[in-house]
């Protein structure tokens, strides 16, 4: 058994979905590793991942949308206000998508469908640079 692991830097320009699958896969076929489990982890509580249909952008606005009626920017409804009006609903949405993901890998390669790409979700309305760490373990 092997391990790798990797940091990818995402510098986001504000609230949106970035795709990093090119960076992921990147990191898995330098990897040496032809099968096993690849494990992302962002470090962050004010962003997320997500693995989402990849072929029309109208995926990623609606997802935004949906989470933005979710957890809207209005400071009355929070307690948690010190970090302006974008931050207690970027917690609140990162909360409700995923800060980790688990891929399998095969041929030396993340196993994800056709249309699925794999996207940084940045909830903040101002751009970060972003952390997304990368561990695989396999064979």
């Amino acid at each position: 058994m092997r391990q790798k692991q990797e940091i990818v830097a995402v510098s986001t320009q504000g609230a949106g979905a970035y795709e990093i699958t090119r960076d992921v896969v990147r990191f898995t076929e330098n990897s040496g590793i032809t099968t096993g489990v690849l494990t992302l982890f962002i470090r962050h509580t004010s962003a997320s991942l997500a693995i989402q249909e990849n072929a029309d952008p109208d995926v990623q606005a609606d997802l935004q949308d949906s989470l933005a009626r979710l957890a809207p920017e209005d400071m009355a409804l929070y307690r948690h206000t010190c970090e302006g009006p974008d931050d207690m609903p970027a917690h609140i949405k990162s909360a409700l998508t995923d800060v980790s993901l688990s891929i399998p890998v095969a041929d030396g390669r993340p196993v994800l469908g056709t249309w699925q790409g794999i996207y940084v979700l940045e909830h903040r309305r101002v751009g970060h640079r972003r952390q997304v760490v990368c561990h695989l373990m396999g064979t």
